[in-house]
C-alpha cells in the first residue's frame, strides 16, 4: 500500500480508515481471512506518533531536478508491525515535517508532486534495497500517482520490480495532483508524460493501473458519467471492465454500540433498551429536549454533503416534532445558517461546529435516526455505523449510500433505512416523514433497527473483492 493517510497515524477523512482496516482485514490468517503480507508506506509527517519499536533503513532516493540532472535524496525509512500489517514511515524533513499534509493555508503546496514522488519512490527503493519482489503495488488516489508512473517508467527494466502488479483505489476524484509542465521536473519523469500544459496523476495512473476500483459499485457506475466523474469520465470509461466498484466496510471492533465506551449504557442487538438512555445523555448534554424524534447529523458542513439541504428543512423538521444535532465543520455560510436556527429553537436544534470522534459515538447511538442526504457520496461510511449502532439512516440515493441503504417502505422485510431522491429539501422533508410514521409503529420501527445491525458491516467482505481485484491484476501484467 502506498497512501498519504492511514488511521491512526495520519488522518483527515476516510481514506485514512480505508487504507488501515483494509490492511489489517488483507492479513487475517485463515481460514477466517486471505493471509496476505502487507505493508504500508506512509509519510513521517511532524505531530505523528508512531508505534514503538521502529527500526531505521537510510535509503538513496533519485528525485527530479529543475535542470534535469540526476539527483538523489537521503531518507529514513522506519520500519514496524502495526497491527499485523508492516508499517512503513517515510521520514524527510524538507517534504514532510510541515504545519499540514497537503497545503499552505488555502492553498495546495507547490512541491507536492516531489514531495508524493519521494514517498513512492521510497517505497520502489525498499523493495529494490530488501530484494524482496511484491504481488501487488496497490496506491491509493493521487498522491499514489507518482508511485505508479514511475514504476512503470523508470523502473520499468527493474528485475525486482517488473514483476509487481498495480492497482489504483480512487477514493475522491474531484482532487487530481495536477502539474503544470513548468513543474513536471519534480515528478523525475520522461518529458512525453502528460499533455502540454501539464500532468494530471490522478489521470496518468488510471491510464497506467493494472486495475482501478472506487469505494462503490454505485459511485463507480456514477463516476462514468460527466456529471460526477470529475472529469476524469472519459478515462475511467476507456478502462471497460478494469474499473470496478468495492464498497468499504467499516471496523466492527471498532464500532460496536455493546462494547463503546463513550456510551453511557453500551447495548447490542438482543436488548436495545439502554438506546433510549444514550438519547437521553446525548440531548440533555447538548441543551435539547429530549422528549421527542432526535435527529444526528455529522460530517462535513459543506453542499456536496447537503448541508444545505439540512439548512433549508430544518425549520419544517422542527413543526414536524423532531429535534437535530448537528456535528462538524466546514463552510461558512452554512455554519452561520445552522447557528441562527439553534440560537432561534435553543432546545430543539443544537451545532457543534468541531471535529469530536467521542461526540460523534455518542449521535450514532443516541439519534433515533441519521441524516445523510450528500449530492453525491463515493462510499460514505456514517451511514454504515448509524445501522451498526440501531439508528436508521435517512439518504439520498447516491453512491455508496444508494448501496448500503435499502428503503424501509420498498422492502419491508429487509429495509435498513429511508432513501429519497432528488437533492431538495422537499425531498428530504417527505424521506423523514416517511421515517417518523414508522416510528410511531415500534414493532416496524424495531425490525428496521435490527435489519440494519443484522447487516455484515466487516471488511472480510471486501477483502477478498480486493484480493480478487488483485488476482485480474497479476493476471493482467
Amino acid at each position: 500500500m502506498v497512501a498519504s493517510e492511514c488511521e491512526p497515524w495520519a488522518k483527515t477523512g476516510g481514506l485514512a480508515d480505508v487504507v488501515d482496516a483494509l490492511s489489517r482485514a488483507l492479513q487475517v490468517p485463515p481460514p477466517t481471512g486471505p493471509g496476505h503480507e502487507v505493508d504500508v508506506y506512509l509519510p513521517y509527517y511532524r505531530g505523528l506518533t508512531p508505534p514503538e519499536g521502529l527500526v531505521p533503513l537510510e535509503l538513496r532516493v533519485p528525485v527530479g531536478s529543475p535542470d534535469g540532472q540526476p539527483r538523489h535524496e537521503t531518507v529514513t525509512l522506519w520500519s514496524g508491525q502495526a497491527d499485523g500489517y508492516r508499517l512503513r514511515l517515510v521520514e524527510h524533513a524538507p517534504s514532510f515535517d510541515r504545519d499540514s499534509y497537503y497545503m499552505d493555508g488555502a492553498a495546495d503546496y507547490a512541491d507536492n508532486a516531489a514531495r508524493f514522488t519521494l514517498l513512492g519512490r521510497a517505497a520502489l527503493e525498499a523493495i529494490r534495497a530488501e530484494a524482496r519482489p511484491v504481488d501487488v503495488i496497490h496506491g491509493h488516489d493521487w498522491q499514489a500517482g507518482p508511485a505508479l508512473l514511475s514504476l512503470r517508467h523508470r523502473y520499468r527494466g527493474d528485475p525486482l520490480l517488473a514483476g509487481s502488479a498495480t492497482m489504483l483505489t480512487c477514493h475522491n476524484l474531484a482532487y487530481h495532483g495536477w502539474t503544470p509542465r513548468v513543474e513536471a521536473w519534480q515528478l523525475d519523469l520522461p518529458g512525453s508524460v502528460g499533455k502540454h500544459d501539464g500532468i494530471d496523476l490522478l489521470r496518468e495512473a488510471i491510464n497506467l493501473a493494472d486495475m482501478v476500483n472506487t469505494v462503490s459499485p454505485n459511485y463507480a457506475r456514477e463516476s462514468l458519467t460527466p456529471e460526477f466523474g470529475g472529469g476524469l469520465d472519459d478515462a475511467l470509461r476507456a478502462r471497460g471492465d478494469r474499473y470496478i466498484g468495492i464498497i468499504n466496510g467499516i471496523d466492527t471492533g471498532l464500532w460496536d454500540p455493546a462494547t463503546d465506551a463513550t456510551l453511557v449504557a453500551p447495548y447490542d442487538g438482543a436488548d436495545l433498551g439502554p438506546k433510549a438512555l444514550t438519547k437521553v445523555d446525548l440531548a440533555t448534554r447538548n441543551g435539547l429536549d429530549p422528549d421527542g424524534p432526535l435527529l444526528g447529523v455529522i460530517g462535513r458542513l459543506d453542499p456536496q454533503k447537503g448541508f444545505d439541504l439540512v439548512t433549508e428543512a430544518a425549520p419544517e423538521l422542527v413543526a414536524m416534532g423532531a429535534r437535530l444535532i448537528v456535528l462538524g465543520t466546514g463552510h461558512p455560510q452554512l455554519v452561520a445558517g445552522l447557528q441562527e436556527l439553534a440560537a432561534s429553537h435553543p432546545d430543539r436544534i443544537a451545532v457543534l461546529e468541531r471535529f469530536d470522534r467521542d461526540e460523534a459515538r455518542r449521535i450514532y447511538a443516541g439519534a433515533d435516526l441519521f441524516l445523510m442526504p450528500s449530492r453525491f457520496e463515493p462510499c460514505g461510511q456514517g451511514q454504515i455505523i448509524a445501522m451498526r449502532y440501531a439508528t436508521p439512516p435517512v439518504v439520498r440515493a447516491s453512491g455508496g449510500l444508494a448501496d448500503t441503504v435499502i428503503d424501509a417502505d420498498e422492502d419491508a422485510e429487509l429495509g435498513t433505512g429511508f432513501v429519497f431522491g432528488p437533492a431538495r429539501a422537499e425531498a428530504l422533508v417527505d424521506a423523514v416523514g416517511r421515517a417518523l410514521a414508522a416510528m410511531d409503529d415500534p414493532v416496524r420501527f424495531r425490525r428496521i433497527q435490527a435489519a440494519g445491525m443484522a447487516r455484515d458491516h466487516s471488511w472480510l467482505v471486501p477483502a477478498g473483492e480486493y484480493e480478487a481485484a488483485y488476482r485480474r491484476a497479476i493476471s493482467g501484467r
